[in-house]
């Protein structure tokens, strides 16, 4: 439903997307990667938005840039913030459904609100909207003409966990009735419960695609370094050793242990155990390379 063939969008001196090919189908797609790695330019590429520097761009096997028909079968709800603030949500969604034609705009669009699970009688303007009615606001509109390409950007920013289930079941129903839902996202752990294909998108570059657990398998297959602030590193440290859980480990002043893993899971297992048969206090659990650029740079040099 979606292909892209080694498409590069460069602006001056700056690639945001290089040399980028897949093919996706009906079902959730997660686009995983830290802010600035392009993951919105190529949202904006897919629906038309942006002319590709090289490269091409097909959604329904037609050229989005080319072809306007297409562009009614295409939803996106983008990061941007920019609403008609002084509107109140149902205008803004029916503004949506009757730029799309959609035969009963009205209804449409009352539709489409409730099914984010926002009211579509409130009389308030958008400008009085939360972050969170904001973001499923944007999701309203962006699914109100019932398009089989749905391009998502960052859209559980701002939900609370509630919330964040809620739009994450809705996905998948989107996705089960057929249609292709692109999600971006740059937090590991929303895409782990997408349970979806992922591509992985590092410095305009695709790093890796597949299943996220064969992709969460390889991230957790690289070396970590992790501090642990305890009242008794050194025990703790030659428990943990004794498990064969860490590869290495030194201590940091009084209460700290930095340790090296290259088995985070059998860490994670074994971390608790260790510390309740040495009798130490757990204070603090921080990775310090953890962080997502890390991640993917390290899925990038394998």
């Amino acid at each position: 439903m979606v292909q892209t063939t080694g498409v590069s969008k460069w602006f001056g001196d700056l690639v945001a997307v290089s040399d980028v090919s897949f093919s996706i189908g009906a079902g959730v797609t997660a686009l995983l990667g830290p802010n600035g790695a392009g993951k919105s330019t190529l949202l904006r590429m897919m629906c038309g938005l942006a002319q590709p520097s090289n490269g091409s761009v097909s959604v329904l096997g037609r050229d989005p840039r080319r072809d306007v028909a297409v562009l009614g079968r295409i939803g996106l709800a983008p990061q941007q913030e920019s609403l008609l603030d002084h509107l109140t949500g149902g205008e803004f969604v029916e503004l949506a459904a009757g730029l799309h034609q959609v035969r009963n705009p009205a209804e449409a669009a009352r539709q489409a609100i409730a099914t984010v699970e926002l009211d579509p009688d409130d009389p308030r303007p958008l400008s009085t909207y939360s972050k969170g009615m904001r973001q499923r606001i944007k999701l309203a509109q962006a699914i109100v003409h019932d398009p089989a390409v749905i391009a998502l950007d960052e859209p559980l920013t701002g939900l609370d966990p509630r919330q964040r289930r809620s739009m994450i079941d809705l996905f998948h129903r989107l996705g089960a009735a057929g249609k292709c839902v692109v999600v971006s996202s740059h937090v590991l752990d929303e895409v782990e419960r997408f349970g979806s294909r992922v591509l992985v998108i590092v410095q305009g570059r695709l790093a890796a695609e597949g299943d996220f657990r064969e992709i969460r398998a390889q991230m957790d297959d690289r070396p970590l370094r992790i501090r642990i602030r305890t009242d008794r590193p050194r025990p703790l440290a030659i428990a943990l050793l004794d498990r064969d859980v860490i590869s290495g480990c030194r201590l940091e002043g009084a209460d700290g242990l930095v340790v090296d893993t290259t088995d985070p899971a059998a860490f994670r297992r074994a971390l608790a155990p260790a510390a309740r048969a040495q009798d130490a206090s757990l204070g603090e659990l921080r990775p310090l390379d953890d962080d997502l650029e890390s991640v993917f740079r390290y899925l990038v040099e394998r």
